[in-house]
């Protein structure tokens, strides 16, 4: 994979192309003739492919990763998997830009939950003892027209939830799970004690999941 690998780092023209709609007819049919291709083979195929969409997918890798070097690899892997997966895309399913962004996204969130689970295995957990994962709580940016009444209030539900904790727990969980920070990281920070900054993400986690559990549509304003 020489050639494309070449592409894949060099990403000729990609911020031009991003600049125009990725979704016209013209585009999607492309699109679907160069994923044609990739299937029989073709590198140039799969560099032309990353040229028009790599620009919207680390875009959309980045706020949910906050590092850039994971997202760029994050990246990599995707089209490599396109590459040597060709035909998990369906072209019946929908235009190949759409999928691709769901595909990314889902490819993030599993990154940032492995990253996550690492840090925070030890004690991340509800009332129930269940893991307690954020991740669950993000938001697709390009969801399906089924979903998106979903999403809206799921994410009305998380910033009523957020509100009820108190501004120590909202800092550390800030810190640690949109800021990257370890505990130890934290708590130089904030100066404040190791077992606190602890505390109070648990404490946080925990909080958050019960509002969720209890906290209805209609309650949200």
């Amino acid at each position: 994979m020489s050639n494309s690998d070449a592409k894949l780092d060099s990403a000729p023209g990609a911020e031009e192309r991003s600049t125009r709609p990725l979704y016209s007819i013209e585009d999607q049919a492309r699109d679907v003739a160069l994923m044609a291709s990739v299937a029989d083979g073709d590198r140039d195929a799969l560099g032309e492919l990353y040229d028009r969409h790599s620009s919207a997918v680390l875009g959309l890798m980045m706020p949910i990763l906050r590092d850039r070097r994971l997202a760029e690899e994050t990246l990599q892997d995707l089209f490599l998997n396109l590459w040597q997966r060709p035909h998990t895309y369906d072209s019946q399913r929908g235009a190949f830009a759409g999928w691709l962004l769901r595909v990314a996204r889902n490819r993030a969130i599993d990154v940032l939950r492995k990253q996550r689970e690492r840090r925070f295995a030890d004690f991340s957990a509800g009332a129930d003892g269940d893991p307690l994962d954020p991740t669950a709580w993000l938001i697709d940016p390009d969801p399906d027209p089924s979903d998106q009444a979903v999403s809206s209030d799921l994410g009305a539900r998380v910033r009523a939830a957020l509100t009820t904790l108190s501004p120590e727990q909202r800092e550390t969980l800030e810190l640690a799970y949109f800021g990257g920070l370890s505990h130890r990281e934290i708590a130089e920070q904030l100066k404040r004690p190791l077992g606190t900054v602890k505390t109070q993400i648990r404490s946080g986690m925990q909080r958050l999941a019960h509002v969720l559990a209890g906290l209805g549509p209609e309650r949200v304003e």
